[in-house]
């Protein structure tokens, strides 16, 4: 078992996900949720599905580091590595909808190349 708090990895997609959510406050509201039934603070369905995949990174790498043994670090690395590649998409998604300025999208985008390289690598180590 691996303390995750320790692993630059890790420390790494934290700091991204905490970007993520900073960055998504700057979205559009929606004006369809403006009403008593929903809190006026809610934003479009991509602000919500970018944090929840942003999360999915380093919550994988943590849990990966509370199972037994490589093999199963290595399944967990490798789902938070499909998370970046989601994460990846979603921010292009952001950008080509106005959402996400462009210079925003080119500094998170290399953070999340950056962790996906990191990733790999850590799995290729483990093998």
């Amino acid at each position: 078992m691996k303390d995750f708090k320790e692993l630059k990895v890790w420390q790494k997609a934290h700091q991204l996900t905490l970007k993520v959510y900073r960055c998504s406050k700057q979205f559009p509201s929606d004006e369809r949720f403006g009403s008593k039934q929903f809190p006026s603070d809610e934003r479009f369905g991509l602000t919500a599905h970018l944090c929840k995949t942003a999360t999915s990174i380093p919550s994988n790498i943590a849990e990966g580091c509370g199972r037994e043994g490589d093999r199963e670090l290595a399944r967990f690395l490798t789902i938070a590595t499909g998370s970046a590649s989601e994460l990846e998409y979603q921010l292009l998604l952001a950008q080509d909808l106005n959402y996400l300025p462009a210079d925003s999208h080119t500094a998170i985008n290399a953070q999340v190349c950056e962790l996906r390289r990191m990733l790999y690598r850590f799995v290729q180590s483990l093998k």
